[in-house]
């Protein structure tokens, strides 16, 4: 009897002991969805890179905001998310920290307008086709005050980001917000159709991340430790000029492009560095040049324009333990 007793007690003390030493039955699941900085998982995927890092983790593959809602139901342990997408889902549901930084987007983000809307300006008394509340509303947002404009100097149409390029070509609105693949696929839909504002003209607007659930990383931190590490060993290899076309196929696969094709989106992402990433991760300046300072913006936004009405710090979406 003391014996079983005893088992039971050491038995205990041992779960206690691991609960963050990164080992489970489970594995870690990630949402992630069709943008350059996430489907960069893929080589890993492809090549078995966690395995070899030791951790079990399993990719989910989603549209964006399924991906998100995923996430707030408590079907994932994380999620791809750029940072003003992470308040969103973390003040009206389940919160999440961005353990890792990506990138940003340098250009990949369009508003695309029709034919005979040169800029910004031209926007005024037009229908503008958004998905209100999510990452393309804020650079409409940060677009129209560059001009001079508000909100309510144009009309919002909620639509979703993969079924822009169809309203756009079909005239049910003047102007779309996408990112790629769909801004580029709004382009080639509507002859005519021009780029009139992009994240290039506001880097560091838009930072794409992984979001990690507080709980899963608290008891699994070495598993985290170890998905980030796999990271930088995927920038690395898009990096080396040898492996980069290996990386494009395996990419544009995902995706259902050729390598080739796939490799046209690779400059409006700003794929980071360790090194950069750290700066960013722990810089607390106020400008577009850190996380932190960037997402103070979006909370900003997001207040203003009514996205959601909670007051919280920023600071506490942010867990740059990785890189200190």
């Amino acid at each position: 009897m003391r014996y079983v007793t005893l088992t039971r007690v050491l038995t205990a003390l041992t779960i206690l002991l691991c609960a963050g030493c990164g080992h489970s039955s489970q594995p870690l699941r990630i949402g992630y969805s069709d943008w350059p900085g996430w489907v960069a998982w893929e080589v890993a995927i492809e090549k078995g890179w966690f395995a070899e890092a030791g951790v079990d983790v399993q990719f989910e593959w989603f549209d964006y905001v399924a991906s998100m809602d995923a996430f707030a139901a408590g079907q994932l342990d994380a999620v791809a998310m750029t940072n003003g997408d992470t308040l969103v889902t973390g003040a009206s549901g389940r919160r999440a920290v961005m353990l890792l930084l990506n990138d940003f987007s340098n250009g990949n983000d369009m508003i695309v307008a029709s034919p005979g809307i040169e800029d910004i300006a031209g926007l005024k008394g037009k229908r503008v086709g958004v998905e209100i509340g999510f990452v393309g509303h804020l650079l409409l947002l940060q677009a129209l005050e560059s001009a001079g404009l508000t909100e309510k100097d144009v009309e919002l149409v909620n639509v979703p980001t993969n079924e822009t390029p169809l309203v756009l070509s079909s005239g049910g609105v003047d102007a779309i917000v996408a990112w790629q693949p769909n801004s580029s696929q709004a382009l080639a839909a509507l002859p005519g159709s021009k780029a009139i504002f992009t994240s290039a003209d506001v880097p560091g607007l838009i930072y794409d991340t992984l979001a990690v659930a507080p709980e899963s990383l608290a008891t699994r931190k070495q598993d985290w430790q170890r998905i980030v590490e796999v990271w930088y060993r995927i920038v690395d290899y898009l990096e080396d000029p040898a492996q980069r076309e290996d990386a494009l196929e395996i990419m544009a696969a995902r995706v259902g492009l050729s390598g080739e094709q796939y490799a046209t989106f690779m400059g409006g992402t700003q794929f980071l560095s360790r090194a950069e990433a750290q700066a960013r991760m722990l810089g607390e300046g106020d400008g577009l040049g850190t996380l932190l300072g960037s997402t103070r913006l979006a909370h900003q936004f997001n207040r203003s324009y009514g996205v959601y009405d909670a007051e919280f710090d920023p600071a506490g979406f942010v867990d740059a333990s990785f890189y200190r």
